[in-house]
């Protein structure tokens, strides 16, 4: 199964962070997502510009309203996201408390929707 790690960071407990702490964890992190990577449980990583950066949009009565930044006002922001593969839901959650950001954050696990299976059921086939 594939499941959806999303890493949300609360600024006031990063920039609390000792000097150089945020770099050491990264390297940690990125020399784990590798071996995970290689072991076949990762099968994608990214990281995520500041929520200042983003544009959110929203339609109402037919009506698309294009506003700067997150779509809602919180504390925590989704930092970055890696895709994992796991037998179930508590081998995903082992898998994500082996990173660092739950420290500074909250690491959401969810599973990733196997798209295949909706087109059948809403019979959108894609046509070779």
């Amino acid at each position: 199964m594939k499941f959806l790690m999303m890493i949300y960071v609360d600024d006031a407990l990063l920039q609390a962070l000792p000097e150089g702490e945020f770099d050491s964890m990264m390297r940690g992190c990125l020399a784990h997502a590798d071996e995970l990577r290689e072991a076949g449980c990762v099968l994608g990583s990214q990281q995520l510009e500041a929520p200042a950066t983003a544009r959110s949009f929203r339609v109402r009565q037919q009506r698309s309203t294009v506003f700067d930044g997150p779509f809602a006002e919180t504390k925590e922001y989704l930092a970055g996201f890696n895709l994992i593969e796991a037998q179930d839901m508590d081998e995903a959650v082992r898998i994500a408390q082996t990173f660092p950001w739950a420290r500074i954050g909250a690491i959401e696990v969810r599973p990733v929707r196997d798209m295949d299976a909706v087109r059948e059921r809403v019979n959108a086939r894609v046509e070779a």
